[in-house]
């Protein structure tokens, strides 16, 4: 069965948190997945194992506490952000593979326009290169000693959280953003990590065509 995709607009982050706890909550083994696909007015939200220090400066801007895995990101408008809502024990695949699927998912998104995103080892998301992110070259060789992302930016953050098999939160994708308030903060935990869009590297595309694009392929990539 096809992932159908609710698209919600944009929503404030809070209540659309809350309504995917309580959608899991209250699943059953036979309620079927979904996929809701959003934006957000700006809002940084905190992860369990975040970390105040990695708030730099938040300003005007709301700090919302969550309970998806890792550090503090933010959200606003020009991102387009999934909610995959999967019963994995139903898919038939493991957190781990889920995570591969997602990134995979939005790796071929940015394919769909051109960009080739990568994987960095024990730093969940997709990132492009700085100098040519049009390059289909793969990375190679080991990270630099203490800074894995050297000529890497950030375009695409992941933060799950499962419960009773079942998925919630997701994955962000950066289109054409106000990049600013990531200066804010440690992106992810992660002191000096530049974040990119789509729009900053050179591609210029709607919101609505990269939010159906990424919808797309998170369709095929989740499938069981």
């Amino acid at each position: 069965m096809s992932l159908p995709i609710t698209h919600l607009g944009r929503v404030d982050y809070a209540p659309t948190a809350a309504a995917m706890q309580a959608f899991t909550e209250q699943r059953t083994p036979t309620t079927p997945d979904a996929l809701w696909i959003c934006e957000h007015p700006a809002v940084y939200t905190q992860g369990l194992a975040g970390k105040a220090d990695h708030l730099l400066n938040p300003l005007d801007i709301p700090v919302v506490q969550t309970n998806r895995g890792g550090q503090v990101t933010f959200h606003g408008p020009g991102q387009v952000v999934a909610y995959p809502l999967i019963d994995l024990q139903r898919a038939g695949y493991y957190v781990k593979e889920y995570v591969y699927r997602i990134e995979e998912a939005v790796i071929r998104t940015l394919i769909a326009f051109g960009v080739t995103g990568h994987r960095v080892a024990g730093a969940p998301g997709i990132y492009v290169r700085l100098d040519d992110p049009f390059s289909h070259a793969a990375l190679t060789g080991p990270a630099p000693a203490g800074d894995p992302f050297r000529g890497l930016g950030k375009i695409a953050a992941l933060g799950i959280k499962v419960s009773r098999h079942c998925t919630y939160h997701g994955v962000a994708l950066n289109v054409a953003m106000d990049l600013e308030p990531f200066s804010r903060i440690n992106p992810c935990g992660y002191a000096g990590l530049q974040t990119v869009d789509l729009s900053t590297i050179g591609v210029h595309v709607m919101w609505q065509e990269a939010a159906d694009v990424l919808g797309r392929r998170l369709q095929s990539y989740l499938a069981p």
